[in-house]
């Protein structure tokens, strides 16, 4: 018997990062959907370009992930304006690379605040919603980096280890209830995140609308562990046997030691530039500024 899928259509969506690259092809996605889709972005302007030409009713809200009340503001608009949400996606992220050892720290407080704190103030807000409903679904975007070390971005690849930890705990308890919970882990993405990038041997780079139907697709079925491509989930199994010198030999073999360590750093001047200014309050510039003052 085939398993019973859930229809996207008529579904309210909350995403976040919603402006551009995985967020913008998944709110398109869904909204063709007929999903009623709420876009967050620091970026208000470009949300509300993305949302106008989306159509179908996507509104646009501004919103710092860093910031417990700014993503309560966003759900309670999202609520006022399109109705309970249904399904919230937490993807924004930032991916700043280069050597541990030289990276700043002000660099990792970023991450960490993004890619962390970011989706545990959504999923909280969330489920404080969607429990007494006892409905509702939360797709939490990781990575393949969730699942493995990759040299020239570590407290990235630590970021998206939490992730996917995160998803695994709350989905068990939630283990009873008809809330549901979804990983997504990709590989590299054509997005700004993942400019000059050097692609692996075997494993060729994804178009964000690929993510976006896989996305979709778990909204339907409910799946919990998104791999993407689905045949990554059959080498991550793979490596998982074989002992560690032998993973490591193959990584080298297959080029994934040098995905990101091997980055084009003119290539990624602008995207580094942007994530840099990706948390109000912590530009380098003010974060300088305020240690001045209290010295």
């Amino acid at each position: 018997m085939a398993k019973q899928t859930r229809p996207i259509g008529g579904r309210v969506v909350a995403i976040t990062g919603g402006a551009r690259g995985i967020g913008e092809a998944t709110a398109t996605e869904l909204t063709r959907r007929g999903a009623r889709v709420a876009i967050g972005d620091l970026d208000l302007e470009l949300a509300e370009k993305t949302a106008e030409e989306l159509g179908g009713g996507a509104v646009a809200i501004q919103l710092d992930v860093t910031d417990r009340d700014s993503f309560a503001n966003f759900l309670d608009e999202t609520e006022r304006q399109l109705g309970p949400v249904d399904v919230l996606i937490n993807n924004a992220g930032i991916m700043p690379l280069g050597r541990f050892v030289e990276e700043d720290d002000l660099t990792a407080q970023r991450m960490v605040d993004i890619n962390i704190h970011g989706v545990i103030f959504g999923t909280k807000l969330a489920l404080e919603r969607m429990e007494p409903r006892n409905s509702g679904h939360i797709v939490n975007i990781a990575s393949q980096a969730g699942k493995a070390g990759f040299p020239g971005g570590a407290t990235y690849c630590a970021t998206k280890h939490a992730v996917v930890g995160l998803s695994e705990a709350v989905r068990a308890e939630l283990d009873g209830t008809d809330i549901q919970m979804s990983v997504v882990m990709p590989g590299v993405v054509k997005t700004e995140l993942a400019s000059g990038l050097v692609e692996a041997r075997g494993v060729k780079n994804l178009e964000p609308g690929e993510v976006a139907e896989a996305i979709a697709e778990a909204l339907e079925t409910g799946r919990f562990e998104v791999w993407i491509p689905r045949s990554t989930k059959a080498i991550n199994t793979f490596f998982g046997l074989v002992p560690r010198r032998g993973r490591e030999a193959m990584a080298k073999m297959l080029r994934a030691d040098k995905i990101l360590a091997a980055a084009d750093p003119t290539a990624r001047a602008d995207y580094e530039r942007r994530a840099a200014e990706s948390e109000p309050g912590l530009e380098p510039d003010s974060a300088d500024a305020k240690a001045a003052a209290e010295q």
